[in-house]
């Protein structure tokens, strides 16, 4: 690697622009243009077809986009079909622009205004390279000449829009922007935006691209700054912002750059585009979402979309990917778990309706997202937080505060030797096996009771193929049944941690009972469940017994 061929490439303006800095947040969504089916279509290995690109087009007008760069019409014959579909088909919605790009060429542009006729509303974008570098190595022009390129293909839009009488909205876009000095783009623009003359009617977009990202995110800023206040006819002029990723920081320039005065954004769906790609909108809106600002895109149903995208693109989503990956609300450790879980139950203790649960910037369910299935996800690092969520949440089982221990441990045993994440069949199985219904060495069949000087308890035992009736005598029935147990097997225990609940509501409710045996210092613990409640209890007993006498074994 050789780090000396590389230097500083990018321009500030010549003056101050840093007044974006003293701004902590986007107080409202800006115009949101998707590029997915010009911009994402072109960087695909396989190109959509024209079908596929109509899906993806409804796609978007579902979610709520109303400017969409709809393709390049002269760059190919399904190019050119697609947007003719568009318009025959009657698909547009009255609601919706549809967006062409074309660059600053005559032939170009007329073969786009061919594409475009009887369309309603219409953004027709003609860009222009101003970069120093392109100017230098691929035109090898001087800034004049690039000058007057923007300027004529400006002046054809016009006069094309005249001779069709419609109400073609432009937009242009000095490519390369943050590579072409500030002053020298600003004076492109402003003499295109002479020739377009915008009203507040029909105003005019300036699309100024981080066409390859080339500096830290607050350059840009400044760069769209010094545009923001020196545009002529700004209060008729939509700055938009078209950043792309090659820095890995396309969402934060898009952010950095609307504080700084743009208002508007194009991007595509998790950020499909050339190279390393373009600014994620799915991100970018979100990000707002999560303080409160309404974006007017809708993405409730995540999967769904995610889905759509994988099915149209070919791409894939990282798990990673922020709001849409599968394991971005997933929290396997243990000390993350029980936060969540905590936080969880303070919201439902509190009625608290601002979102503040830690670990997680956003209610899953607003976009789709389950709390058993997507956030706690059980493996081997998870704790007894996490364990315990699973089970009251997807089972209404309510562990004891000391069992959640045991059962965490033995699921982390589970997952650990299976080297896998442990879905919530699985652990309640695991949960049933061990604690629930385990009887390796004995079960209890029918107890009947009898009081004459406290309770009497005689106890059926079945064990080893045998059955047997136990008697002894207690304060309470399930003393007097512990009492029976503890002559028979000859272990001196003491019960602890007894709880009980209703598993579900009714007069046909289950109980469910927890309790430990606790022998020589250390507790082993048991759970049963019955109709009736003190037969859930000899049950529990009866399990955490037969854990005990398992080990001893």
């Amino acid at each position: 690697m050789d780090k000396a061929k590389y230097v500083k490439q990018f321009i500030l303006p010549k003056e101050p622009c840093m007044d974006w800095a003293s701004k902590s947040m986007i107080e409202r969504a800006p115009v949101w243009c998707s590029v997915d089916l010009r911009d994402g279509n072109q960087a695909l290995i396989e190109p959509m077809g024209l079908e596929v690109k109509l899906e993806y087009f409804r796609l978007l007008v579902e979610l709520g986009f109303k400017e969409i760069e709809v393709g390049f019409p002269a760059a190919s014959g399904t190019e050119y079909d697609f947007v003719r579909a568009l318009i025959e088909r009657a698909l547009i919605p009255d609601d919706v622009t549809i967006q062409v790009l074309t660059q600053a060429r005559e032939h170009i542009i007329k073969k786009t205004f061919e594409a475009i006729r009887g369309a309603k509303n219409v953004i027709v974008h003609v860009y222009n390279s101003t970069s120093v570098a392109q100017r230098e190595q691929v035109f090898r022009k001087g800034r004049e000449e690039i000058k007057e390129i923007a300027v004529a293909g400006a002046r054809l839009l016009k006069t094309l829009t005249e001779e069709a009488g419609a109400n073609y909205r432009f937009e242009y876009s000095p490519e390369s922007f943050t590579g072409t000095e500030p002053e020298y783009a600003l004076e492109v623009c402003n003499a295109v935006l002479d020739v377009w003359q915008p009203t507040a009617a029909c105003k005019a977009i300036v699309n100024l691209p981080a066409t390859v990202e080339n500096a830290m995110p607050h350059v840009y800023a400044q760069q769209v700054e010094y545009m923001h206040k020196h545009l002529k006819y700004r209060e008729n002029v939509v700055i938009s912002l078209h950043p792309h990723n090659d820095r890995g920081t396309g969402v934060a320039t898009a952010e950095f750059g609307l504080l700084a005065g743009a208002d508007r954004v194009e991007g595509t769906l998790f950020g499909n585009g050339e190279r390393t790609g373009n600014c994620d909108i799915v991100t970018l809106a979100m990000n707002m979402y999560s303080q409160g600002v309404d974006t007017g895109l809708n993405f409730a149903d995540m999967p769904y979309v995610s889905a759509l995208y994988r099915k149209f693109t070919g791409m894939d989503i990282s798990p990673r990917q922020p709001y849409a990956g599968e394991l971005v609300f997933a929290a396997f450790s243990g000390s993350h778990q029980d936060a969540i879980a905590k936080g969880m139950r303070f919201r439902e203790e509190t009625g608290r309706t601002v979102w503040d649960v830690p670990y997680l910037p956003i209610d899953p369910k607003d976009v789709g997202r389950e709390y058993d299935s997507d956030v706690i996800r059980i493996n081997s690092q998870s704790g007894k937080g996490g364990v315990g969520y699973v089970l009251e949440h997807a089972y209404g089982v309510k562990l004891p505060a000391k069992m959640r221990e045991a059962v965490s441990y033995l699921v982390k045993d589970i997952s650990d030797a299976q080297h896998k994440e442990l879905k919530s069949p699985e652990i309640f199985k695991a949960f049933e096996e061990n604690f629930l219904s385990n009887r390796p060495v004995f079960d209890v069949g029918e107890v009947h009771y009898r009081q004459v000087d406290g309770i009497t308890a005689m106890v059926e035992v079945l064990e080893g193929g045998r059955k047997l009736t136990l008697e002894a005598t207690g304060n309470g029935r399930l003393d007097a049944v512990s009492n029976a147990l503890k002559k028979h097997f000859n272990v001196a225990f003491t019960l602890t941690g007894y709880e009980q609940h209703a598993l579900a509501s009714g007069s046909f409710a289950q109980a469910i009972s927890y309790l430990g045996v606790m022998v020589d210092g250390r507790t082993y613990w048991g759970a049963g469940e019955n109709s009736d409640i003190t037969l859930a209890s000899v049950r529990a007993l009866v399990s955490a017994l037969n854990n005990y006498l398992k080990a001893r074994a």
